[in-house]
């Protein structure tokens, strides 16, 4: 294990090992501190930055941060590496890497090729001396495309999970929430619950309602009620028709473990979505959930920082060629991002770390209502995500979710998103929303009420 130093006039910072300049690296966050891995002061922050990037890249594959031989992700990340796309930037430290992602040598096409030479903590490591406008440069040049029913993450494009959730999973409060969202040009990615309860039977009930609305209507999109891997298996057995396989994921097996998954399960589940082969464009089928904290929070990091544990999960969804990923930015509290600024920050080291990896990232932009957040900093955040482009984000009634008491964005705020920054819903949900009426093919704008055709409007109106 390799020790680090770097002097600042005549204070010389030393650093234990690759783990220790990595978390002493991060920028301030309450969950590090939580940790106890955090930098004392900016000084040692500062140093610890600088230590990094004189790092060769190499040395993350010698050096890894959990042992191979006691997690399955360590083993993972190195025996999928590959050397020949890695070729390309092999040759740098950290800092020489930021430097060529900033150059225009970094372009849509090599970043692509690179993905699979990057290990998550090579991605960790170099956001980690980015400033706020880098990881926005660098992630808008990088576009990652999955298919299913609709083509979500092309240039041009932002689109919304419609999230209807219920506190009592009630199926005309669920459908009316739909409604609403649809009206407002949202769920392009997918219409997806949060459930109340994990009972097979509610389960497979909403999955049946999600169904028979998509199929009505005829929308070019896809529904996951977001329960536990192996009752989505469940359900599959049960003949159910599931578009998207869910499950929340974290950067260590043993994070995984305390959510009762480990990567068998998730293959077993990947290969039970594939078996029903209901993607009409394409067979990328899991969604998966990630967080900050969410391994400190099981007592699960092994003193790694919490950033850098995010983007290992990032390796653990590339595996399995997921539809959607999303980094569920600031829900689980102020321990682990304590304000608006930390939030902000971590959104979009997030996306740019996914999508440096080949990841589709979304955002769920959002905090707690204990958080010193508000909803002017998930305005900043959505406006920073939306240039950065951001495959996905949020749809929810009025930003406030009644089942997970939480604040995130609403319906209205991607209509914002899309107007400002001139983006347009997956292409074949666009021309879905022009022909009902809800969009019009001149102006691409959202209409309401009378300005909809009678006939849909009676028919979505059955919906409540």
């Amino acid at each position: 294990m390799a020790q680090f130093s770097h002097s600042v006039g005549s204070q010389t910072y030393r650093f234990d090992s690759l783990k220790d300049v990595m978390a002493k690296a991060s920028p301030a966050r309450s969950g590090d501190f939580l940790a106890g891995v955090a930098a004392l002061n900016d000084g040692e922050r500062v140093a610890a930055q600088m230590t990094l990037a004189d790092i060769p890249l190499k040395h993350f594959l010698e050096e890894v941060l959990i042992p191979y031989e006691s997690d399955e992700v360590t083993r993972l990340i190195i025996d999928t590496h590959d050397r020949e796309a890695f070729a390309t930037v092999s040759h740098l430290t950290v800092g020489g890497f930021r430097d060529w992602l900033l150059s225009d040598a970094a372009d849509e096409q090599s970043l692509r090729a690179l993905a699979p030479g990057l290990t998550p903590e090579m991605a960790a490591a170099v956001s980690k001396i980015m400033r706020v406008q880098d990881l926005i440069l660098v992630a808008q040049k990088i576009r990652v495309v999955t298919k299913f029913r609709g083509t979500l993450g092309l240039r041009g494009r932002l689109s919304t999970r419609l999230q209807p959730n219920h506190p009592t999973d009630e199926p005309a409060g669920i459908a009316a929430s739909i409604l609403d969202g649809l009206l407002y040009g949202n769920g392009d990615a997918m219409i997806g619950i949060n459930p109340a309860t994990d009972s097979i039977a509610s389960i497979c009930a909403m999955l049946e309602m999600l169904d028979a609305i998509i199929q009505r209507y005829e929308i070019p999109t896809q529904a996951c009620v977001l329960t536990h891997v192996t009752t989505s298996i469940e359900a599959i057995n049960r003949g159910v028709p599931l578009d998207l396989v869910f499950q929340s994921i974290a950067g260590t097996e043993a994070a995984n473990a305390s959510f009762g998954i480990n990567l068998n399960v998730l293959q077993e589940g990947y290969e039970a979505g594939l078996s029903l082969n209901r993607g009409t464009l394409g067979q990328n089928l899991m969604y998966f959930e990630t967080g900050q904290g969410s391994a400190l929070s099981a007592n699960a990091h092994f003193g790694i920082d919490q950033q850098t544990c995010e983007t290992r999960a990032y390796a653990v969804a590339r595996h399995f060629k997921p539809f959607l990923v999303n980094t569920v930015v600031g829900f689980i509290g102020p321990e682990y991002l304590y304000n608006g600024k930390q939030i902000i920050r971590a959104g979009l080291e997030d996306h740019f770390c996914g999508k440096l990896l080949g990841v589709p990232m979304g955002c769920d932009i959002c905090y707690t209502n204990h958080a010193e957040a508000d909803q002017d900093d998930m305005d900043n955040l959505l406006t920073l995500l939306g240039v950065a482009g951001i495959n996905f984000i949020m749809g929810i009634p009025g930003s406030d979710d009644i089942m997970l008491n939480y604040q995130t964005t609403s319906f209205h705020d991607a209509l914002y998103a899309r107007q400002t920054l001139g983006l347009k819903p997956a292409p074949e949900f666009e021309q879905w929303l022009a022909r009902t009426g809800i969009f019009t093919q001149a102006d691409g704008k959202v209409h309401f009420g009378n300005n909809l055709p009678p006939a849909f409007r009676q028919a979505l109106a059955q919906l409540g």
